[in-house]
């Protein structure tokens, strides 16, 4: 099997539980594979691109309360119907315009192309190691008892989702708690990650047209870190 055809195997045996869908049948999911990567390349498209973000998000903040922008205000309430407190956790969205207005994080370039490209198209987007994977990725309703790798105060913890809560998840554990509040240690991106997994996140009044672009937006901006970039691609939502 190539690499291509491995990864399209993977990308169709992912799935949105239908008890999500139930909870918000708006919801939609774009999965973009990208191999290739070098995220130790610098470039200063990079750095543009996140000039960008900060000043869009500046923008917004000038015009709303981030509460009230459209995006963020549709997942807050999301956050509320499986029962968590957006204002205690904060969706990656709301997290990434709060921090953009004075500044995003820098930490490597796929990394920061990613967090620019969420805050530039107001749509969550998380970045995994496709190669840490144990199995398909799955967005489920969690039972409790699902394994969270993540840090507390420097060290390596074990967390469980709350029963209901919606995470990301493959057969070794949950990758993202809270629909896409947190990221796991697991499968964390790093400056060897060669192949990642991308999930952009959207709801109403985001539309599918939005969530594309953002996708080919990604792509693009990371064909900057190698010759060889490569995407595979695959949208999930309610039948």
């Amino acid at each position: 099997m190539t690499e291509t055809q491995a990864l399209d195997a993977f990308l169709a045996e992912c799935e949105v539980d239908p008890a999500v869908l139930e909870l918000r049948p708006d919801y939609r999911a774009l999965l973009v594979l990208v191999s290739g990567i070098n995220p130790r390349v610098s470039s200063s498209a990079v750095d543009e691109l996140i000039d960008r973000a900060e000043a869009h998000a500046r923008a917004l903040l000038a015009a709303s309360p981030v509460d009230e922008l459209d995006h963020i205000a549709a997942w807050r309430e999301a956050y509320r119907a499986f029962g968590a407190k957006p204002q205690r956790t904060r969706n990656s969205l709301e997290a990434l315009t709060r921090r953009a207005e004075k500044g995003l994080p820098r930490i490597n370039a796929l990394t920061d192309i990613y967090n620019a490209i969420s805050v530039l198209h107001q749509i969550p987007l998380g970045g995994e190691d496709f190669h840490e994977y144990e199995g398909p990725a799955r967005l489920i309703r969690a039972n409790g008892d699902e394994p969270f790798d993540t840090t507390a105060n420097g060290e390596m913890v074990r967390e469980y989702p709350d029963t209901g809560e919606v995470v990301w998840c493959d057969d070794a554990g949950v990758t993202c708690r809270r629909w896409n509040w947190r990221q796991g240690r697991r499968t964390g991106l790093t400056d060897d990650t060669r192949t990642a997994l991308f999930i952009l996140d959207a709801l109403a009044p985001a539309t599918t047209e939005e969530l594309a672009a953002a996708g080919n937006s990604l792509v693009e901006a990371l064909t900057q870190l190698g010759p060889d970039v490569r995407d595979s691609r695959r949208l999930i939502q309610a039948p």
